[in-house]
C-alpha cells in the first residue's frame, strides 16, 4: 500500500472533522498509520469546511493540506456549486457524494471521475432519525475503497462515542454506516 489521501468536504456543524478523526482511528485499528486534521479558520456554522486523512503502511510524516487526494467525500451536494471538490483529484480518484441525484447527473458538474452518489441523508434519517451523515458516509468509504474495514470503523466509532458517554449514538452510527456500505456493494 502506498500513501492514500482523503479529502472530506462538509459545512461547519456537519461533523466533517469528527469523520476524519474516526476514519484515522479506524485505519489504526486495521494496523495502519494515519493522520487526520481539519482546514478551517473562523468559519461559522454552514460555511464550507475541509478535513483530511492520510493512511499508509508506514509512518505518515507529511504535514500539509491534501492537494491531490485519492478519495473525496462530499457531505452536502450544495458544496459542488460553491467549491471545486474534485480539485487535484487523482485520475482514478473516487468521489463519494451524499446525494439523491444519480452519478451520471453529478458527472456533468464534477467531471469524468469514479463518482458514487448515495442518498446518505435518507439512510441517516431512517436509522438515526436525524440527517447526521458524517459517520454514515464512512460506510461508503469502507465499501468502495477497501482501505479501511467496516469492523475497524465500528471499533473507532465505539472508541470515540462511548468514551464520551454516547454508546447509544455509537450504535446508531454503526448501523447507519453498515447500511450505507450495503448500498455500495
Amino acid at each position: 500500500m502506498t500513501l492514500k489521501e482523503i479529502r472530506l468536504h462538509g459545512r461547519g456543524g456537519q461533523g466533517a472533522v469528527t469523520s476524519t478523526q474516526v476514519l484515522a482511528i479506524a485505519a489504526f485499528h486495521d494496523g495502519k498509520y494515519s493522520q487526520a486534521f481539519p482546514n478551517f479558520g473562523v468559519e461559522r456554522t454552514g460555511a464550507p469546511v475541509e478535513s483530511y486523512v492520510r493512511i499508509d503502511e508506514k509512518p505518515v510524516n507529511l504535514r500539509q493540506h491534501v492537494y491531490d487526494p485519492d478519495y473525496v467525500i462530499v457531505l452536502d451536494t450544495s458544496l459542488i456549486d460553491d467549491v471545486d471538490v474534485t480539485k487535484g483529484l487523482q485520475k482514478n480518484g473516487i468521489v463519494i457524494v451524499n446525494s439523491d441525484k444519480n452519478a451520471a447527473e453529478l458527472k456533468k458538474k464534477l467531471g469524468n471521475f469514479n463518482i458514487h452518489s448515495i442518498n446518505i441523508t435518507k439512510i441517516a434519517l431512517d436509522i438515526i432519525g436525524k440527517p447526521f451523515v458524517n459517520i454514515a458516509s464512512l460506510g461508503a468509504f469502507c465499501a468502495l475503497s477497501k482501505e479501511v474495514s467496516l469492523e475497524a470503523l465500528n471499533k473507532a466509532i465505539d472508541e470515540l462515542f462511548t468514551a464520551k458517554g454516547k454508546a447509544a449514538v455509537a450504535e446508531l452510527n454503526k448501523k447507519a454506516a453498515k447500511a450505507v456500505a450495503e448500498v455500495c456493494k
